[in-house]
């Protein structure tokens, strides 16, 4: 499957905006035969937007939703886009997956918030493995900071996931993340990972861009450089399945001795 990366930070703190940049982006990707498009971590939003993030965050049903929608309508592709997610007084950081004719496949809430300013302004999810299937691929979701756990990611190679979705907000300088500890999770859990970041300054934030798709053989398809970019490459089954079958390490997996972990 042909998938979209739009590596931008949108416009922090107007939504109307955002949708006009996902718009557009969505006119592109589906030009460039792109079955999905992903975006960054809060991107409905913006990230570093403090006090107002309790005032945008909408439910996973609303107005965005629809508007959001419409456009993977419009446009004949998916889309997964981070959005503050309200849930009564609580708010999330989540991602949410849209099929080609609007439909709603899969919401999930961030599970490890990273730093103080998440943890002030954020509930953490409590589901590790959410997936929806989308074109004869099963695909996950995650958002950032719970990609660098290892037990996370080997959770959704064990429920099989194929494509793992990461919208992030990667921070300078931690861009090893993106050069190095992706492209490992991708090849020690023969999958997929679209890591995509935001990028530039926002606030007290600075985004390293580099967003990727990395491959089970822990090769980049992709790689964005530190601008605002859509690039676009393929996750391709077959390769996915010959690599499964040569690569021993779920396999060669010895459960009985990893007690110790939990």
């Amino acid at each position: 499957m042909r998938t979209a990366l739009l590596q931008s930070s949108g416009r922090p703190g107007s939504v109307a905006e955002n949708l006009k940049v996902l718009d557009e982006a969505a006119g592109r990707a589906a030009a460039a035969g792109a079955g999905l498009l992903v975006t960054s971590e809060l991107f409905l939003t913006g990230y570093a937007i403090g006090d107002d993030i309790p005032r945008l965050a909408e439910p996973a049903d609303g107005d965005a939703a629809d508007a959001i929608a419409e456009t993977a309508t419009r446009h004949g592709l998916a889309i997964a886009y981070g959005y503050p997610e309200r849930d009564g007084e609580r708010v999330f950081n989540s991602v949410q997956l849209i099929s080609a004719d609007g439909t709603r496949l899969a919401n999930y809430r961030k599970t490890h918030l990273y730093g103080c300013f998440e943890r002030d302004h954020f509930t953490p999810g409590e589901r590790t493995v959410v997936q929806a299937e989308l074109d004869g691929l099963t695909i996950g979701l995650m958002i950032c900071y719970d990609v660098e756990f290892p037990e996370n990611v080997r959770a959704h190679a064990l429920a099989g996931t194929d494509l793992l979705l990461v919208p992030t907000a990667q921070l300078h300088p931690f861009q090893f993340v993106a050069e190095s500890v992706v492209p490992v999770r991708a090849f020690e859990n023969q999958m997929y990972i679209a890591y995509v970041n935001r990028v530039g300054r926002e606030g007290e934030f600075e985004f390293v861009g580099l967003s990727t798709l990395a491959a089970p053989d822990g090769v980049a398809r992709t790689r964005a450089g530190r601008t605002e970019e859509l690039v676009v490459a393929d996750a391709d089954p077959v390769f996915l399945a010959a690599s499964r079958e040569n690569n021993p390490y779920l396999t060669d997996r010895r459960p009985g001795l990893y007690g110790s972990l939990v």
